[in-house]
């Protein structure tokens, strides 16, 4: 039988994974979920065999059954193999009695970069031909800079990313400033990241805007509410556990748990998808910052995103609404789309919902929750480089203490610590860390940091300021969908896509 997915919010949707990637987002504004995932389970003993290729191929050909072997092959060739700068990928590094996964090690030096440079080559393959398709993407920093990226200058594809004016790390706004291709668009807006994802959801179900865009362009999603990202994340829990095997941490079989940093719950719910497909997981951790949202769930069943908005040291987790939580709350309400959209329904109405004591309880089987503020975060980044002299950069230092908090509790697991970017993302909070200052200049306090530390810095991150920088404008949020309808006649306008 096909495999079909449905929306979190309406189970009478049926839609194929070609279908669902190129979509993106569900018309009644739900995210597309596969039922039962558990059916899928792999075999443990045989995809522990393969290389990081050939565990993806496994997984996309469980999830996402109308590629072909062949279109998945080729797709993982492209996205792989030329674009990362290590064959595992994602590298697992031990420091102390912890493991870092290092999910940096792509074009852009974060995390995205996994799904971001496999998601264009599955929209490639799924597109017919005569249809165009304009990716959207709301980004807290990272998303942006990988989607463009992996985007660029891709046939019968445009993009359009707008982040938080003031809201993304320099490096950052430099990467995206700096992604100069024939279908890329870039433009800040006045407010945060969920202004930015709030307003892109409703373009995806503005009639006006697909009116204007015409029947043959459609619109679909770059962040992890696309399934075609969130998938391939989930490949590098399994090759971290394939990692502690080769090194003789553990035997196959045995349980280990993960910390994830936390905002769009994106990347820790690609955990919970390897669990369910039979990877021994033991605990999922989210580890938020101030914006400490789930961490307050977790106390009652109550999601509340009626508080005050921080900007933190972290800011692509400077985040109140998780999209893909929505996910984990379809699963865990047994797959009670009606549910989950009155609980949709209550957050859009009164910025917040409560959880029945039952559903709280199935989540904290898998998952458990804390949060680390900036002074937390600048400690541990601090604290791991002095004792270890392993450099993280603040996102994955905001999972350290939440992180040592469980290893009290459970010190047998082993433990898997997710880092999201490279520590020379986020320059002024490292050296603020390590050297108690930083410099006016990016430039100057990147050399300071290599200077201190010799950690290496990624290519593409002394390479980005000696490219020339496009003009991006600065938009109010109600502006988005005009500007989307802008960019999609100036980049399909002569159709050289």
């Amino acid at each position: 039988m096909e495999t079909q997915y449905t929306s979190t919010r309406n189970s009478n949707v049926h839609i194929n994974t070609k279908e669902a990637i190129v979509k993106g987002f569900s018309d009644d504004n739900g995210l597309f979920v596969l039922p039962h995932l558990s059916d899928h389970k792999i075999n443990l003993g045989s995809i522990m065999k393969q290389d990081y290729q050939g565990m993806a191929a496994i997984i996309l050909q469980k999830l996402l059954p109308d590629f072909s072997a062949t279109e998945i092959k080729q797709c993982l060739h492209d996205a792989y193999d030329h674009s990362f700068d290590t064959k595992k990928i994602t590298p697992l590094v031990q420091v102390d009695n912890f493991h870092v996964l290092e999910l940096f090690h792509g074009p852009t030096s974060a995390f995205k970069d996994v799904g971001l440079q496999l998601l264009p080559q599955l929209m490639k393959h799924a597109l017919k031909p005569e249809q165009r398709v304009m990716i959207l993407a709301a980004t807290s920093g990272d998303t942006g800079t990988a989607a463009l990226a992996g985007f660029k200058n891709t046939k019968q594809m445009g993009i359009t990313v707008f982040y938080p004016h003031g809201g993304v790390s320099p490096i950052q706004q430099q990467q995206m400033l700096t992604t100069k291709g024939n279908n890329t668009n870039v433009a800040s807006i006045k407010g945060n990241f969920d202004d930015a994802q709030t307003n892109v959801k409703k373009i995806f179900n503005n009639q006006n805007v697909k009116k204007q865009i015409g029947k043959h362009v459609s619109l679909s999603s770059a962040n992890s509410i696309n399934i075609g990202r969130l998938i391939p994340q989930i490949v590098y829990y399994f090759s971290a556990y394939q990692q502690l095997i080769q090194s003789h941490q553990i035997q196959i079989g045995d349980q280990i748990n993960f910390t994830v940093p936390t905002g769009n719950f994106g990347d820790i719910l690609a955990g919970y998808y390897a669990k369910k497909l039979g990877l021994p997981i033991k605990k999922l951790v989210i580890a938020c910052n101030a914006n400490n949202v789930l961490a307050d769930f977790f106390h009652d069943g109550v999601y509340n995103r009626n508080r005050k908005f921080y900007k933190t040291v972290a800011p692509s987790m400077d985040i109140q609404v998780s999209s893909n939580f929505e996910r984990l709350l379809y699963y865990k309400s047994g797959e009670n789309a009606e549910y989950v959209k009155q609980l949709m329904d209550d957050l859009s109405t009164n910025g917040q919902y409560r959880v029945s004591k039952d559903v709280l309880n199935r989540i904290k089987q898998d998952f458990s929750c804390g949060f680390s503020d900036d002074r937390a975060i600048e400690d541990s980044i601090k604290t791991v480089y002095q004792k270890y002299h392993y450099l993280m950069d603040p996102h994955t230092a905001a999972g350290y203490q939440v992180m040592r908090k469980i290893q009290k509790q459970d010190s047998k697991t082993p433990m898997i610590l997710l880092s999201t970017a490279s520590p020379y993302k986020f320059v002024s909070a490292v050296s603020d860390a390590i050297l108690g200052h930083h410099d006016q200049s990016v430039i100057q306090t990147t050399k300071n940091i290599y200077n201190t530390t010799k950690v290496k810095i990624p290519n593409n991150l002394t390479d980005i300021w000696d490219l020339p920088i496009a003009k991006s404008p600065v938009i109010e949020p109600n502006a988005m969908s005009s500007f989307v309808v802008q960019k999609v006649s100036e980049v399909f306008s002569n159709d050289q896509n």
